[in-house]
């Protein structure tokens, strides 16, 4: 136990909040293992395993082997069905949910397009019966918490999305339609923080406890993850890279838009437009062409292919060595859909360019969650503030 002078209830607390907080990380454990890891005694073990038994958390879900029987072959896990969340990602043109249980296992999964004229109650109120039906879809019965990625600027104080750009004029609404329809917390966080939050515990970065995600698709910004922690700033505004002025445009960002700034070099559009430049035919959707364009250039690879690559890598550079002069976070991690149609051949050449422009060593690595880490993100995100709500608060900071 880790309570020091704690009450006996303040010490229970903690120990069952440990104990949880084991098995949603590491599954099922018996009593025994239990007892090895959090350093209790066999008869602290039995206690709280029949406190949480009874809060309905904790359940025997199989045995360790018929070899071994009898109540230390029992393997004790989370009920994971004890409360159901949901997480939304919110793009200009649709919405996709996931419903999931408790230690985040994604149970069912859908979406819904949006066309750019559609009426922003009429999407609003589409959107929260498509939550509805995933979670029926999914055996849910109610939902515990949400957790909504969007586009934007999050300002945590109020709970509000602020837009940066020209946000279709569903986005503002869509959050508080969640709250009034399911009554339950409903959490908003920026797309490319959740981004960051799925590869720091899924995928690229799950070895770094400092690093930045760098978003390259239809808009770009970054995420700072800085010794484990992710960093908001004063406003909700780190990250809004899109804004940085870089040499290579022709104007400068204003307050009102970030036309000018990095984001003229390394968004969609731009990706596009340096394409086509190269010989790349990419008519229709900017974001889905530029992706196309990137993933063809690297299966490609002829000499105007590796051209683009090298002159897109150039571009991305820029806004790289801006970040690690400034922070020094030794790692990048390239999202988004050009980043993720980049791969390692545009991470490897990001890297080689960047060691020539800043003097503190950086890795650059391809995001692997894929194109569904703002989903992955926000789960994460919901199932963390379900499973803190029900284990209780453990360790007072």
């Amino acid at each position: 136990m880790r309570s020091g002078s704690a009450s006996p209830s303040t010490a229970r607390a903690i120990n069952d909040r440990l104990a949880l907080d084991l098995l949603a990380r590491e599954g099922p454990l018996t009593a025994g293992q239990l007892k090895t890891r959090t350093g209790l005694s066999r008869p602290s073990v039995a206690d709280l395993l029949e406190r949480l038994g009874a809060a309905g958390l904790v359940a025997v879900v199989g045995e360790t082997g018929a070899e071994r029987r009898g109540p230390n072959a029992k393997l004790y896990g989370i009920v994971a069905e004890r409360a159901h969340l949901a997480g939304l990602d919110v793009r200009t043109g649709g919405v996709t949910v996931a419903v999931a249980d408790l230690l985040g296992q994604p149970l069912a999964e859908a979406a819904l397009p949006v066309a750019p004229t559609a009426p922003p109650a009429q999407v609003t109120d589409a959107a929260v019966d498509l939550v509805r039906r995933t979670a029926a879809d999914a055996g849910a019965g109610a939902l515990h918490t949400l957790a909504v990625g969007a586009p934007g600027l999050v300002d945590h104080a109020t709970g509000r999305l602020r837009d940066l750009g020209t946000p279709p004029g569903w986005h503002g609404g869509l959050v508080t339609a969640l709250r009034r329809g399911f009554g339950v917390p409903v959490l908003l966080e920026n797309e490319v923080n959740l981004a960051a939050l799925a590869e720091q515990r899924l995928g690229a970065a799950r070895d770094r406890d400092t690093f930045v995600l760098l978003w390259l698709g239809h808009g770009v910004g970054a995420a700072v993850v800085l010794d484990g922690a992710l960093r908001r700033g004063a406003s909700g505004g780190t990250g809004e890279i899109g804004f940085l002025p870089v040499p290579g445009t022709t104007e400068q960002p204003t307050a009102g838009g970030c036309a000018g700034g990095f984001f003229s070099l390394a968004a969609s559009a731009a990706v596009t437009a340096l394409a086509r430049r190269h010989g790349a035919s990419a008519p229709g959707d900017a974001a889905k062409d530029a992706a196309r364009a990137v993933a063809a250039a690297v299966a490609g690879r002829t000499p105007r292919d590796e051209e683009f690559l090298d002159e897109l890598a150039g571009r991305v550079a820029v806004g790289a060595a801006a970040i690690c002069a400034v922070l020094d976070p030794g790692c990048v991690v390239l999202g988004g859909e050009i980043g993720r149609a980049g791969g390692g051949a545009l991470a490897d050449r990001v890297a080689d360019r960047l060691a020539r422009m800043v003097p503190l060593p950086t890795e650059v690595r391809a995001g692997t969650v894929g194109g569904g880490a703002v989903l992955r993100g926000a789960v994460l995100t919901a199932m963390d503030a379900a499973q803190h709500a029900l284990f209780g608060p453990g360790v007072p900071a």
